[in-house]
């Protein structure tokens, strides 16, 4: 029985992990979820797995919740809340950390002083602390699996063997707007944005999608995971999003990891790993229903949010954190309809000239400069 400690219960990743909880009920068991501010979801799972601990994104919405339970577990609101889930349980169980931005990463690392095992699709936690992730990774030495598909990918694709690694290809659907230049990205709307050809995902991570950021995010989360030189780290554009990932050798061989867009397979892999389960409902693929895959290099001038955050991966330091920071300060302002499409990349481009770069920030540096960026970028866009 593997114990399970869930952040980001209600959105896209958290769902479909108690999935992967609920159809294997003789291999895991919920120790702890939070949730933001989707009470009755949050409320309908802890009834079904009666985890005893729950982080609420708000002491009011810790207290809608208690009054939708059945049974009486501790309901802890805030951050204290996500520190309360990293904490509990006991050494050696999971913590899947399946929320949405910065704040993933106190609870991470949390969790990784208790000697829990990290599965991660909060890739922002490595790229704005890679540095102290890794050190601490050291002194600890848990594990850290990657659930997102790509850098899953990538992982079952390696074998361990990274000194015979030529390079790491990581693959890209193109988001929303694939199909568009960057002429014709001009008023392109929230909701235009927000329709993603092969995933259904949540909003901040479907805009990043859709301008390529979530890939430059994805490129400084692979430098950290799999410890290789960005110059060894590619992306290529597939739009049937078939070929999850690819390991090159130094002797030309290629190791592709395909499948349907399940994200329920990455998930329950880092779950299991180095075993594998049967997946309900889980669609086999069948390359002959496919038929064509197609594969082109990005063009960064099209891009530009991809540029950047190669750019900011690259100088290191406090970089990643203000690209971060920024980025997800600007997607907010567009899902608001404060700003345009176009103008999440010139604010995040702005917020990186401004920033004096710090080589080795420690935590509570860190945690300066993604408060200060975000004030700073919000009022610029609305200066």
């Amino acid at each position: 029985m593997k114990h399970v400690h869930l952040l980001g219960a209600t959105g896209s990743i958290g769902v479909q992990t108690l999935d992967i909880i609920r159809s294997n009920p003789d291999y895991f068991r919920l120790g702890s979820l939070s949730f933001g501010k989707n009470v009755a979801s949050a409320a309908e799972a802890a009834n079904e797995f009666c985890p005893p601990v729950i982080g609420a994104g708000s002491l009011e919405a810790a207290r809608e919740l208690k009054h939708l339970l059945t049974y009486s577990p501790d309901i802890i609101p805030g951050d204290e809340g996500l520190q309360a889930c990293a904490r509990a349980g006991n050494r050696g169980d999971v913590l899947v950390n399946a929320v949405m931005g910065r704040v993933g990463l106190e609870p991470t690392l949390t969790a990784m002083r208790s000697g829990k095992t990290i599965a991660i699709a909060n890739k922002e936690t490595l790229v704005t602390a890679g540095h102290l992730v890794k050190q601490l990774q050291l002194e600890t030495g848990v594990d850290i699996l990657p659930v997102d598909s790509e850098h899953s990918a990538i992982y079952q694709c390696l074998h361990g063997k990274k000194q015979d690694v030529n390079s790491l290809i990581l693959t890209a659907s193109g988001g929303s707007f694939r199909d568009k230049s960057r002429e014709q990205l001009q008023g392109v709307t929230v909701d235009e944005a927000l329709n993603h050809p092969n995933w259904s995902m949540g909003a901040k991570i479907t805009i990043d999608s859709a301008t390529m950021m979530n890939k430059g995010l994805e490129v400084i989360e692979a430098h950290w995971l799999f410890d290789m030189p960005y110059e060894k780290i590619d992306v290529l554009l597939h739009s049937e999003s078939i070929v999850h990932s690819m390991v090159e050798y130094v002797d030309g061989s290629v190791m592709a990891h395909l499948g349907t867009p399940d994200m329920r397979v990455p998930i329950q892999y880092a779950l299991t790993c180095p075993d594998r389960m049967p997946i309900k409902g889980s669609r086999p693929l069948k390359l002959w229903e496919a038929g064509t895959l197609h594969f082109k290099e990005l063009d960064l001038k099209r891009y530009k949010a991809f540029e950047l955050a190669l750019e900011a991966g690259k100088a290191g330091g406090s970089m990643p954190t203000v690209l971060n920071a920024a980025n997800e300060s600007a997607v907010d302002m567009f899902l608001k309809g404060n700003i345009t499409f176009l103008e999440i990349d010139e604010l995040v481009d702005r917020a990186l000239e401004q920033h004096e770069r710090i080589a080795e920030p420690d935590l509570e540096q860190i945690i300066d400069i993604d408060r200060e960026t975000r004030i700073r970028t919000a009022a610029q866009a609305s200066g």
